[in-house]
């Protein structure tokens, strides 16, 4: 019997779908890289990264193809625990407010950058190992470790709402699996509201009010971060990444890079990759 889960992996399809639940979930990937989804926030991770992910707040690290064909291998530490596993009062204490607050912005999903980022990672792990009271100091420090780094991104926008009741769960994550599974290709309205077995029309009415943006916006947003991984991987040109991340036309993947990182192509590109 343990108050909190902790666990490592190194098959990265463990839990390899779009999902959430109650419990917060912090990650650590040691070793692997592909696409990270975090309630509408869409980027690209590699070895290293360390991931706050808040009760509920929708998520999904799709791994690059060498690891799913186990060409690579992976190593992930993972931890879930309810925000009350401590008992109700715990938070309240005077001395915790600091992982009182980092939990609740960790609503947004989180991510420390910088120079602690390694230790950081070290406990996440350690953490899968320990035994007893010391894994819980253990979680304490970490989570004390990540509200003191110097900085973290906040990943979904503030906008974000996870609307989904628990009688659309499965509907939703139809819509977001087939979407992440597809979108190389053209997905017509009738295609992905058959998915979600309601009409077009109300498909449309439906999503919009759930995700609170339009399907096309989400199926770009996915493909920009397809394309930011390519980018950074530098095996291809720009036009090839267009194509490859599902774009038919040259001036709309610039469009809607642009519109949905604040950067051009090559600029991000640069910002990544030393020449």
């Amino acid at each position: 019997m343990q108050s909190f889960n902790a666990r490592r992996d190194t098959r990265p399809n463990v839990n390899g779908h779009w999902h959430y639940h109650p419990e917060v979930e912090l990650i650590y990937l040691k070793q692997g890289s592909g696409t990270q989804f975090v309630g509408d926030h869409i980027s690209h991770f590699s070895d290293g990264d360390v991931v706050l992910v808040g009760a509920n707040l929708p998520h999904y690290w799709q791994f690059d193809e060498q690891y799913e064909n186990d060409e690579a291998s992976a190593d992930v530490s993972v931890v879930h625990f309810t925000e009350d596993f401590w008992g109700p009062q715990f938070l309240s204490l005077p001395e915790n407010k600091d992982i009182k607050n980092l939990l609740n912005r960790a609503r947004r999903g989180l991510q420390p950058i910088g120079a602690s980022v390694p230790k950081i990672g070290e406990m996440v792990e350690q953490i899968t190992r320990a035994e007893g009271s010391r894994k819980i100091i253990l979680l304490m420090e970490v989570l004390m470790a990540i509200a003191a780094a110097e900085e973290t991104k906040v990943l979904a926008s503030l906008g974000f709402q996870h609307n989904f009741q628990e009688s659309e769960k499965d509907r939703i994550n139809a819509i977001y699996n087939y979407s992440i599974e597809n979108f190389k290709k053209k997905i017509t309205l009738e295609e992905i509201a058959s998915v979600a077995n309601i009409s077009p029309n109300s498909f449309c009415k439906f999503f919009k009010s759930r995700s609170k943006k339009t399907y096309s916006r989400f199926i770009n947003e996915i493909r920009v971060g397809s394309a930011c991984k390519l980018l950074i991987n530098n095996q291809m040109n720009v036009k090839e990444i267009c194509y490859e991340s599902g774009f038919y036309n040259f001036a709309s993947f610039h469009k809607y890079f642009k519109e949905i990182t604040g950067k051009s192509p090559l600029s991000y590109q640069k910002c990544y990759v030393k020449k």
